[in-house]
Order: structure tokens, then sequence, then C-alpha cells
């Protein structure tokens, strides 16, 4: 798991755009490991499975997991983020996906921002167990 000490900017002084930036990082880095967890595979089919995890629609989808069990200040973060205005929506997702996914994405920046290293773990433990779950049905 990515932690990197020293961290100077908190994450309660950004908007949910700024935390989004990051977030996308902190969650793609774990979905890597995750991946990686499988032991080798071609690089190719490891972007592929990478880029399912990523997309809007998986995240929107995680969005609608998170949203009822997870803590009203992290509540408030996901809101932050998917109220936040974005001025471009890639192809392949539709509006809502894209707000729903950057509100996931804010959640794991500002977790990070805060240090809450445990908890990005925790939440992500969840969103792969909540993953594998509508795999099989």
């Amino acid at each position: 798991m990515l932690d990197i000490s020293e961290k100077k900017i908190g994450g309660n002084a950004l908007n949910g755009l700024s935390l989004a930036f990051i977030g996308d990082a902190v969650y793609e880095i774990m979905v890597r490991e995750h991946l990686l967890e499988h032991g080798s595979l071609q690089v190719g089919k490891l972007h592929k499975m990478a880029v399912e995890m990523v997309r809007a629609s998986f995240q929107a989808d995680v969005f609608d997991f998170l949203e009822p069990i997870i803590t009203e200040e992290e509540c408030g973060i996901l809101h932050r983020g998917r109220n936040a205005s974005a001025t471009h929506i890639p192809k392949g997702a539709n509006a809502i996906e894209y707000r729903k996914a950057t509100g996931v994405e804010a959640l794991f920046g500002w977790l990070y921002l805060e240090g809450k290293n445990e908890r990005i773990k925790e939440l992500f433990e969840m969103i792969l167990a909540h993953s594998k779950k509508e795999v099989n049905n």
C-alpha cells in the first residue's frame, strides 16, 4: 500500500475535483497491487483487468455500494466529489456514472491525504468482496 510520509496537504483543504485527482492515482495503485497479488500475468492481461476496475461504470457501482455503509464524514466527501462540476466526460461513460466515479476517487484521495491508510485498505477489501459477489450473481 502506498504510504508516503510527510504529506503537506490535508484533504479538507481541497475541493472535490482536486481530491479526485489524487484519489484516482491511489485507487489505481490499489487495483494494480491487487492484480499483482494473483501472480505473474502478461502485462496486456493485467492492463485489461485493471481497466475493468477503474472504469466509470464500475466505480459508479462502488459509489452505490459504499454510500450507505461509510461514515457520515466519508459520505460527505463522497458527495463533494460527485457534486463537483467536471468539464469533460470521457467517452464510454455517462454523466451520472462519471460523477459517481469522481466521488469514489475523491473519497480515496481524502483518505490518503488524511493519512487513513488502514481505512483505504478496509474499504478496498470491501469493494473487492462486493465486486466478486456481483460477478457471481
